[in-house]
């Protein structure tokens, strides 16, 4: 895989409202389009979002929103600069040459020597997705499950006909929002808790946080889960300092009668390598923290039962490792989002529809929570190739996949027409409106 030229482009997309976690929030997404050229007039587009709040807070907290976007932006820049004129056995292999280097930059850019390897991951998303649509193109490929490598296969060869929505409810989200949420057969919840404050002060605002969305969900029934009830997945993005905080958390919902209700706490604490959850009531999920195959094998030493898979905040180059690495394991793999766009969403649906049912549920399960924070979320749905598919919007709490949607992948080999024309007058690359079938 020969990359002759790299071209960057960026969407910044407003969100309705600011996005409240780990105790703060931001107000629109910045979205880079990488262009890849290669052999013979093979093109590649590759759409990606940056997270600087979640992948690394301190550089958030350090500079504008604006300006720590730009941080990482300038990470791929730096990315797309190294690759040019190089030549890839494959786009794991494209990683493994720049990464080191890449996050030395990034390094010394944000004046933290000690930068998250997610920082970096999130910037490299974009060029990611791009190199692997250029590598199916090399090997005409044109199917998800061709994609992946043969070493990979093993761990996502399920093929689940439903995957439950799990939607961010930021602690911004307003209670009617939440309300028409339940309405539509919202079935899990992905709360995020972590509000700002000191510990004491957190803790009480999450438990009220807590006390407040039981008593909308509390008289709701399901037929999507297996107990009938709507499920609760907590998200607290590196928030909790102390095992005995999140203990205090768990006993209020036991004593309140929804800790069963709970499926999942996410990233909990601030210092994880320091913390284990042995003996805490609660399944406990490792999320940003968990950056490479041996990160997931000591989460799993600590007591953790599942790792958060996300192809947009980790690269899906890193993700075929990781999946692996956690079935290996004994983990349960689930796909979470970072506020993504309908072709990322795609991506993340590939990886939740192959991986095992998420216990509980009978099917897999996804974080997504674009209707709820982007402020023009209809256009953006109307812009994907494949707009009117029915598998692009939720039925019922769950993204319904039929044999159609695996034919085709559900799109990600399109190339929008809106991302293609940012590079109009530098590509060859026509907009599509449809889809090969594989």
């Amino acid at each position: 895989m020969r990359i002759r030229q790299a071209d960057l482009e960026l969407r910044r997309e407003p969100f309705a409202r600011p996005f409240g976690f780990k105790g703060s929030a931001f107000h629109e997404k910045w979205c880079p389009v990488v262009r890849l050229v290669g052999d013979v007039g093979r093109e590649a587009i590759g759409v990606g979002g940056l997270a600087v709040l979640w992948s690394d807070g301190r550089v958030f907290r350090a500079h504008t929103e604006t300006g720590g976007n730009a941080l990482q932006l300038t990470v791929l820049e730096d990315a797309l600069r190294r690759v040019s004129g190089e030549t890839f056995d494959d786009p794991m292999a494209l990683q493994d040459a720049i990464i080191a280097d890449v996050h030395k930059y990034a390094c010394r850019i944000t004046g933290l020597p000690d930068l998250r390897l997610t920082f970096t991951l999130v910037a490299l998303s974009a060029l990611d997705y791009a190199a692997w649509l250029l590598h199916a193109q090399a090997h005409g490929i044109r199917a998800f499950d061709r994609l992946v490598p043969d070493a990979f296969r093993g761990s996502l060869s399920e093929r689940q006909g439903r995957v439950a929505l799990a939607p961010a409810v930021g602690y911004t989200l307003p209670m009617e929002k939440l309300q028409a949420l339940l309405d539509a057969g919202i079935h899990v919840l992905k709360i995020k808790i972590g509000q700002p404050g000191a510990e004491p002060e957190m803790l009480r605002k999450d438990i009220e946080w807590l006390d407040r969305i039981h008593a909308l969900a509390d008289g709701c029934e399901t037929e999507m889960t297996d107990s009938g009830r709507i499920l609760y997945y907590l998200d607290a993005n590196g928030r909790y300092g102390e095992k005995d905080t999140m203990a205090r958390l768990l006993e209020h919902c036991r004593k309140r009668g929804f800790l069963d209700r709970i499926i999942l706490v996410e990233e909990p604490f601030a210092r994880p390598d320091e913390v284990d959850v042995h003996g805490l009531p609660a399944r406990f999920a490792g999320d940003e923290s968990v950056e490479s195959t041996e990160d997931v094998r000591t989460r799993v030493e600590q007591g953790y039962a599942a790792m958060a898979i996300k192809t947009a905040g980790k690269t899906v180059s890193r993700c075929f490792r990781m999946i692996a690495a956690a079935r290996d394991a004994g983990a349960i793999g689930l796909v979470a989002d970072n506020a993504c766009l309908p072709v990322m969403v795609e991506w993340n649906k590939n990886v939740a529809a192959r991986l095992p049912a998420f216990p509980g549920l009978g099917g897999g399960l996804l974080e997504s929570n674009g209707p709820e924070n982007y402020a023009h979320w209809d256009r953006l749905v109307a812009e994907y190739p494949l707009a009117e598919a029915p598998w692009l919007r939720p039925q019922q709490g769950a993204f319904i996949l039929d044999d159609a949607y695996y034919d085709c992948s559900g799109g990600i080999f399109a190339v929008s027409a809106s991302d293609a024309g940012l590079f109009r007058g530098r590509s060859n690359v026509p907009p599509v409106g449809g889809v090969e079938r594989a």
